[in-house]
């Protein structure tokens, strides 16, 4: 991989020492002073670190105890609601949900399937109200061995019926659904003139300087500017304009034919795509068959702008924004006005990106946010060993991106993403998941939820561990000053790790939580994170399964002495992951989604729970989650 540093690099290595070291010896920081100032490094990169003994977290409830078993589990003093789930009906007239007999053509009018990131989005628009709006929800895959009868994951590519194929295609996408909060309980407005499903079968545009290109060319669309739908939709953000950002995230397995016979066999060889065709559409869809449509590929594997508040409006495939397995689109408003959006490359050694928006946003006239995202610069990681890091701008004719590198415009560097990245010596990551920012400081936390893939060889300095079964979060941290003074413009941040994740009582896994931090308390695989308005850190877990643990959401505080301090709140039921936590503007609600409840068995008659209804002969069922203190006052206080 380009950039991926030796071993034998002297300064890497004694860095990395130097850093796991004193982690060790401190096991994270208060860092309570800025490493930058006036965009100049100052002072150590470990300046400030500190722990009291016997740390206070911020977060006040009693920690729950880590069960794994058929149902969801909260901490004391809260209590759970069940807001939407698989096949809860979006418009009036529909009949009581029987996953055994939902047809493709009802599904596009029911809650979709593997729910993941969630944004609340107040009613009415443009108000902090947390008491009713919409959840705008993505649906992002399907699980076939638990949704059909007698099916294995591996035989669904070539047994599925085109009735099944076509169901798992209006399944997948985005759901967005209306809902209140009634005497302390969250339910859906089941008729909500809102409501709305976006699926594989939706007309997008096409906008940003791919739109129009000869690869976004298809027989269907001879212009390059209008696609049909969206798939594996992960995670995401939302806009200061009230829009929603859904990212697509890594869509190669769902395209049958041979990638190597097409014109473009090096650009989908890059991407991931190898034919497997795991849900079969190939079978039965000709845009899905790379032998056919070979270009249709290159028109997924972007972030989507949709308006919830307008549902006429056409969905809008932001392609200034890059084109990768898109994890997380975060905006935020810069203090100049720009907007900025963190977003990662959910993959093995994949990268960090940022685009910085070339106009400003004018708080007073929210249509000034309109096709904001079309221009700007797209920027993408790299990490120093001395704590900088620098944004490398991906602008077409700097540098190596020219057009005897095979980049022969703007529209190129963005389809090629990935190997403009690649030619600039971008730092490749452990799987770059969510990207948040800490509203009261500022920072910036990027998740990496492992890399099984990494050797001795590939370690770098922000990727420390070769074999990393249990991931880690890096903090960003931007010049110019705290909270909203941070400026997210700039070349130059400085960055730290704020955590390594594993059990602490293995030393041979190197975790990095607080000292104090309980048996119930560390986590693995961190993939969504958000942040309360207090500034504390939640994190939604991936992958805990394989070590036969719960997932679940943890609250970590990012400062003071419990810096790097998990606490469990909640966990999953058997087979399932944690996933899109959302907070409401007063945060007294956070939102989650419970995806892929007993995946994990073989096929439906072995499943191990029938989360959340558990009616016999019905299925397991995806589901939105709603969590809150029993006394109403904000989650974690």
């Amino acid at each position: 991989m380009a950039n991926a540093p030796s071993s034998s690099s002297p300064v890497i290595r004694d860095v990395i020492a130097e850093r796991v070291s004193r982690r060790s010896l401190l096991k994270g920081s208060l860092a309570s002073s800025a490493l930058i100032a006036g965009g100049s490094f100052v002072g150590s990169l470990f300046a400030g670190e500190t722990h009291a003994a016997a740390a206070q977290s911020t977060l006040g409830f009693p920690e729950l105890k880590r069960v794994y078993d058929k149902t969801h589990a909260a901490a004391e003093g809260y209590e759970t609601t069940i807001v939407a789930r698989w096949g809860d009906p979006l418009a009036a007239g529909l009949a009581e949900f029987d996953g055994n007999k939902v047809a493709a053509d009802e599904q596009e009018k029911r809650f979709g399937y593997n729910c993941d990131y969630i944004a609340f989005m107040p009613l009415p628009k443009g108000t902090v109200n947390s008491d009713h709006g919409l959840l705008c929800v993505n649906n992002e895959y399907i699980s076939p061995n638990v949704m059909f009868s007698g099916m294995t994951e591996d035989d669904a590519g070539k047994t599925m019926t085109k009735e099944q194929v076509d169901l798992g295609m209006a399944a997948m996408g985005h759901s967005i659904v209306e809902v209140q909060l009634k005497d302390g309980k969250w339910e859906t407005v089941a008729d909500g003139p809102l409501n709305r499903r976006i699926t594989a079968n939706t007309e997008m545009t096409v906008s940003g300087p791919a739109a129009g290109h000869a690869l976004m060319m298809t027989s269907a669309d001879a212009t390059g500017t209008k696609v049909l739908g969206t798939s594996y939709n992960c995670s995401g953000g939302f806009t200061p304009w009230g829009t929603v950002l859904t990212c697509e995230e890594g869509v190669s397995d769902i395209f049958g034919g041979d990638p190597k016979k097409a014109p473009t066999a090096e650009l989908l060889d890059r991407y991931g795509f190898d034919g497997s065709d795991i849900y079969g559409r190939g079978r039965f869809h000709d845009r899905f068959n790379l032998d056919k449509e070979p270009n249709e590929a290159n028109r997924f594997d972007w972030v989507v702008e949709i308006d919830p508040y307008d549902p006429q409006s056409k969905p809008v495939k932001r392609t200034a924004l890059g084109r990768m397995s898109h994890e997380a689109s975060t905006v935020v408003l810069n203090k100049d006005g720009r907007v900025v959006v963190y977003m990662g490359d959910d993959d093995y050694f994949e990268y960090m990106y940022r685009f910085v928006s070339a106009k400003a946003y004018d708080k007073a006239n929210p249509a000034s946010g309109a096709d904001l995202l079309d221009e700007g610069v797209l920027s993408v990681a790299r990490f120093d060993a001395d704590g900088s890091m620098t944004w490398l701008p991906l602008v077409h004719g700097q540098g190596k991106l020219t057009a005897e590198n095979g980049f022969a415009d703007q529209a190129e560097v963005l389809l090629k993403t990935r190997f403009a990245a690649d030619a600039l010596g971008a730092t490749p990551m452990d799987r770059p998941e969510d990207i948040e920012t800490n509203p009261v400081t500022g920072r910036v936390y990027a998740v990496m939820t492992k890399n099984k893939k990494r050797d001795q060889s590939k370690v770098n300095p922000a990727n420390t561990r070769p074999e990393n079964l249990w991931g880690h979060i890096v903090e960003l941290i931007p010049p110019g000053g705290r909270g909203a003074d941070a400026d997210h413009t700039a070349e130059k941040y400085a960055w730290d790790l704020f955590v390594l994740c594993g059990n602490p009582r293995d030393a041979k896994v190197g975790a990095t939580f607080h000292p104090d931090t309980s048996d119930n308390g560390w986590f693995v695989c961190p993939d969504n994170i958000t942040f309360d308005p207090a500034g504390r850190l939640w994190v939604a877990t991936d992958g805990a399964n394989d070590f036969d643990l719960p997932d679940g959401v943890y609250g970590v505080d990012t400062e003071g002495a419990a810096r790097g301090l998990p606490k469990l709140l909640f966990t999953c039921p058997h087979g399932a992951e944690a996933t899109g936590p959302c907070f409401t503007p007063d945060g007294t609600t956070l939102f989650l989604s419970v995806q892929h409840p007993a995946e994990d068995a073989e096929t439906l008659d072995k499943v191990q729970t029938l989360w959340p209804d558990f009616k016999d002969g019905q299925l397991p069922r995806p589901s939105v989650v709603a969590i809150r203190r029993k006394d109403g006052q904000p989650v974690g206080a």
